[in-house]
């Protein structure tokens, strides 16, 4: 083989070498926030959370109460308001 087909052999490896990672930069991050997305459809993303000062109380949310933003509160006495 003479050094102008070498050459050519080169460049041609570099090239697509250079197009797989470009295409790999590219692609992983796509695939994977599209496999994130479908994987968080299935899971119920209710909070719980305590606050004590003085009173303990729970705040609780969750995909299944009547509004989005309906909040239920759990007093240390076992008392409840909001949307519970």
């Amino acid at each position: 083989m003479d050094s102008a087909s070498e050459w050519g052999a080169l460049r041609i490896t570099l090239l697509f070498g250079s197009a797989a990672v470009a295409l790999a930069l590219i692609a992983v991050p796509l695939l994977e926030g599209r496999n994130s997305d479908r994987l968080a459809g299935d899971i119920d993303l209710m909070s719980t959370g305590s606050i004590g000062r003085g009173e303990t109380y729970t705040i609780r949310r969750s995909v299944l109460q009547s509004s989005p933003d309906a909040v239920c509160v759990i007093h240390s006495d076992g008392a409840r308001s909001g949307d519970c």
